[in-house]
């Protein structure tokens, strides 16, 4: 149970004059070692890129063979101030990232150590710009995307969940989370088998699985729709990338305040950390390789869905 985790990082991000180092001084309370932020610099203002490693008993930090897992929470920003006051739908992507941290850090601390490590990005920003998008409108952010994955995917990770709220489309209609299929190297694969036994035993309803394009998973600046920014982390590896979507039952913009359902985070940090604890273990794939060998030696490669493409 990560509740009181929850909502102590609520507390915490829905602040005007939040920073990287504020979160990263709470987690070191919580027992992470490893946490460190830092600004950057955009068009549209500044942002504070966080990142904590939670070593693993066989992480290979430490110069064991578990696998790492990622963990990064997508968002465009923490709040849209002064256009809107408090924080917005768009955090809880953050707010589960940070959540998490807390409770892997703790569960560590206390000895429940994972056997593999686990690596958790985020960014932490009051206000940032807003940006039109339909159905309802979007948070922007003042960093670009390629800034965004650079900061906060790593060659380190075997493996990403990509948590990123996903509210505002008409594709789920559900109050909760989705996992989407695993995308690797530009190819949509099937959805994960052990992912949605994680779904069903933690959250003890059947799985919700979020529909996605082959244009969602193209990058940014690619001038075609996408849901939002969650499989962007997709076009920055060539490790496997699940996206873990917050949902609601209507179309709730990214800038609205007062929308975010803490039972809702909670169920999605919790989902993350049972990845995480099997991941680590070797008993969780993210996609069959043998498969993905066959369609590749039969279709060939699909990694220009990674690129912006032919102008």
């Amino acid at each position: 149970m990560s509740l009181t985790h929850v909502l102590t990082a609520y507390d915490l991000l829905d602040d005007p004059a939040v920073t990287g180092d504020a979160v990263v001084a709470w987690l070191a309370e919580q027992g992470a070692t490893e946490a460190t932020s830092r600004t950057i610099e955009g068009p549209r203002g500044s942002t504070d890129f966080i990142r904590i490693v939670i070593p693993g008993t066989r992480g290979k930090a430490s110069g064991g063979d578990a696998p790492t897992l990622g963990l990064v929470g997508r968002l465009g920003g923490l709040g849209a101030r002064p256009e809107r006051i408090g924080f917005v739908s768009d955090g809880d992507g953050a707010l589960t990232a940070v959540a998490a941290a807390a409770k892997l850090a703790q569960m560590a601390q206390r000895g429940d150590t994972l056997e593999g490590d686990v690596i958790i990005t985020t960014h932490i920003c009051p206000d940032a710009p807003t940006r039109p998008h339909e159905p309802v409108a979007f948070m922007d952010s003042p960093v670009d995307i390629d800034t965004m994955n650079s900061e906060e995917v790593e060659e380190a990770m075997d493996a990403v969940l990509s948590v990123d709220t996903t509210k505002g489309n008409r594709i789920v209609n559900h109050l909760g989370y989705a996992i989407s299929p695993t995308v690797k190297q530009g190819w949509i694969l099937r959805v994960s088998e052990d992912l949605l036994q994680i779904y069903a035993d933690s959250a003890g309803i059947p799985p919700v699985v979020l529909p996605i394009t082959m244009q969602d998973i193209t990058p940014y600046g690619s001038d075609v729709y996408h849901v939002n920014s969650i499989l962007q982390p997709c076009v920055a590896t060539s490790a496997p990338v699940v996206g873990v979507a917050i949902t609601t039952e209507t179309a709730v913009p990214g800038c609205g305040t007062g929308a975010t359902n803490p039972l809702v985070v909670e169920g999605t940090v919790r989902f993350c950390i049972e990845v995480a604890k099997a991941f680590g273990q070797g008993k969780v794939s993210f996609f069959d390789e043998a498969e993905f060998g066959e369609l590749v030696s039969r279709y060939g490669e699909m990694s220009v869905l990674q690129t912006l493409g032919r102008a």
